[in-house]
């Protein structure tokens, strides 16, 4: 359990009318915008004892109270002997590309054989940020969803990737099967994404305060099975958000039994498509494409990463195989 270094910043006249997350950018112990919205967004940052947004304008006299999480040692995670699939790695970055199955960092039921126990394993070179047994992760997949993911090695690297991700530069480009016929060749979806109102394990987008979540959505290919095959494009980086999206809108992602997927499966046919579904240990959501520019050199990088094996069969029987070559 990380320690916590707790101060205090009263406003003076010089910063009367600004951001939050602005006036804490230039807190030497803070020192960039992307670690104070990273703390605001944490609950770390209280105003009158309460939690502060980053769009808060300050007023002259202002108190913010901070709780500055001490720096996680790396050497205090135990490291997972696990062969990690590295399409790229320097002295700055990794870019790795994760099966399902694995989790990304350790969490509550989730200690030990995660992708940052990996890395750990891999390379002692992570940037640490704010601790939080987090070394290296700029963004997440959930467990369940395989695909591509950047690794920061230092704090420079992370920094600006942090940034590239807020300032929605990063191209991403996910795969998904989902269930029925999507009609559109194309589509937006613009929501606000929360906790599920009555199961704390979800999300969704039916909620009437969240955060901004924009999913974009291309139509590969529609099965007469009644599947429809996606590239998905994101805008905002949510927990859930392409699952929560495709769910609310109709069109559950194959393999998805949190989101409803399994309401579905009975009427598949034919059967042998059905028993693969049922099979299935994981939800069909690829993060295929990946593209960002290198914090050092400036140069562009982009990678894809092809539909894993285990998904396969799925798209196959699905009626995708052409798809996928």
């Amino acid at each position: 359990m990380s320690k916590t270094n707790s101060f205090e910043v009263i406003i003076g006249q010089d910063n009367v009318g600004q951001r939050i997350d602005k006036v804490l950018s230039a807190h030497p112990l803070i020192a960039s915008r992307t670690q104070a919205a990273a703390l605001i967004d944490k609950g770390c940052v209280l105003f009158n004892d309460k939690p502060v947004k980053s769009s808060y304008k300050v007023l002259l006299g202002d108190k913010f109270q901070i709780a500055l999480p001490e720096k996680v040692e790396a050497t205090e995670l135990s490291p997972f002997d696990f062969k990690l699939d590295i399409l790229f790695e320097d002295e700055d970055l990794l870019v790795v590309n994760k099966p399902a199955g694995l989790v990304v960092h350790p969490a509550h039921g989730h200690h030990e054989r995660t992708l940052v126990n990996a890395l750990i394993h891999h390379t002692k070179d992570l940037s640490m940020g704010f601790g939080e047994n987090r070394p290296g992760i700029v963004h997440r997949l959930d467990k369940e969803t395989s695909g591509l993911l950047v690794i920061a090695k230092n704090n420079f690297a992370h920094e600006n990737l942090s940034q590239q991700f807020q300032q929605r530069t990063v191209h991403r480009r996910y795969w998904a099967l989902v269930f029925g016929e999507i009609k559109n060749q194309e589509g937006r979806i613009e929501t606000l994404i929360a906790r599920h109102p009555t199961d704390r394990k979800k999300f969704s987008s039916k909620v009437t305060a969240g955060k901004i979540a924009i999913t974009n959505y291309k139509r590969l290919a529609v099965s007469p099975k009644k599947m429809s095959l996606l590239e998905v494009r994101l805008e905002t980086g949510r927990t859930h958000q392409i699952r929560v999206h495709m769910s609310d809108a109709g069109f559950p992602i194959v393999g998805d039994v949190l989101y409803g997927s399994s309401r579905k499966v009975p009427a598949v046919k034919p059967v042998s498509l059905r028993e693969l579904i049922k099979e299935l240990p994981r939800i069909a959501l690829h993060a295929k494409e990946l593209g960002f520019v290198h914090p050092k050199t400036r140069q562009e990088l982009h990678f894809t990463s092809e539909i894993p094996s285990d998904l396969m069969p799925l798209f196959k029987e699905a009626g995708f195989g052409s798809e996928l070559t």
